[in-house]
């Protein structure tokens, strides 16, 4: 269906989904915020925010993270610090996901409290790996990267549409992570998906699947996503159901990955929401932060001479 590159109250892991919702409206922060790494004279990105750094050392990777784990799920977390912390696991993750041996080393630092959301981070970027293989490309997309609708929208669009389907909101949530950032990129991929959970137009005209909706719409989007994963045997299977919306057992492992950490603590929304989109390029993983707009492809030498924020530093760890 697409090419990727996310009612009454859910009782998660002993929690309701509503706490979700409070939590956004705590400030100032009482929550103990990590020291982020920091170099001078970076680049700094339109937003005022640098690309987050990694540490080289296993043992202050491993404390970084069991640091950011335990700041992300605390309640009173501001919405300044979750953004800032939610970007640099983000770049953790990645950058460990394709160093095996320094992720294992990573790995057996780690409180063993954070061992288990370790795995499913680090399993569902491998997944997304493998479906790339061949040379990393040498141009940018022509997208537009927007702010998403807010996480309180988005999760009202999830439970009701989990609601009105059977399908899981964490489901449908990691779907419109992995597919757009939770609505980050609007642009048309390769096969002419669209909208923020990537229909293709004959797909959304189908019966019972866009009934009439806005392709473009989150609440509509995603509400059709449900209706379509019903449709291809979601509720008898989820990975059936996975597995029509993308041809790959990759992708749908991967979806499941983000799932289970919902469905374990769903606090963790909050960070994936704020996750940035990352592009796999022959210039290294780039950032593509809010407001790159390009109407046509541009090659990633061309785009960098004008925007070294986006690049992770030279001497940062790459494979």
């Amino acid at each position: 269906m697409s090419i990727a590159v996310l009612l009454s109250p859910i009782t998660v892991a002993c929690k309701t989904v509503e706490t979700i919702e409070t939590a956004n409206d705590a400030t100032p922060s009482s929550a103990t915020i990590p020291n982020l790494p920091k170099q001078a004279d970076r680049p700094v990105a339109p937003n005022g925010r640098n690309y987050p750094l990694v540490p080289k050392e296993p043992r202050d990777i491993a404390a970084l993270i069991t640091d950011i784990e335990a700041a992300l799920i605390t309640p009173e977390l501001a919405q300044q610090d979750l953004a800032a912390l939610a970007h640099q696991q983000q770049v953790i993750y990645r950058v460990l996901s394709k160093r095996p041996q320094l992720s294992e080393n990573v790995r057996s630092q780690i409180d063993p409290r954070w061992r288990w959301v370790f795995d499913q981070h680090i399993a569902a970027r491998r997944e997304f790996l493998a479906m790339h293989r061949g040379p990393a490309s040498s141009t940018l997309p022509a997208w537009r990267i927007q702010s998403p609708a807010s996480a309180d929208q988005l999760l009202k669009a999830y439970r009701s549409a989990s609601a009105a389907t059977g399908i899981d909101w964490t489901v449908l949530a990691a779907v419109n992570l992995v597919e757009t950032g939770m609505g980050r990129i609007d642009g048309v991929s390769v096969a002419n998906a669209q909208g923020p959970m990537q229909f293709l137009p004959t797909t959304w005209a189908e019966p019972g699947i866009g009934n009439g909706g806005n392709i473009r719409d989150p609440w509509d989007a995603i509400h059709a996503a449900a209706r379509y994963l019903v449709r291809r045997g979601g509720l008898k299977d989820i990975r059936n159901g996975l597995w029509g919306y993308n041809n790959s057992d990759h992708y749908g492992r991967a979806v499941l990955h983000y799932a289970a950490l919902l469905k374990e603590e769903p606090l963790t929304y909050r960070s994936l929401h704020q996750w940035q989109i990352h592009y796999a390029s022959s210039g290294g993983d780039l950032w593509l932060h809010e407001g790159y707009q390009q109407r046509q492809p541009i090659g990633v030498n061309d785009y960098l001479r004008q925007n070294r924020h986006s690049a992770p530093l030279k001497e940062e760890l790459q494979p």
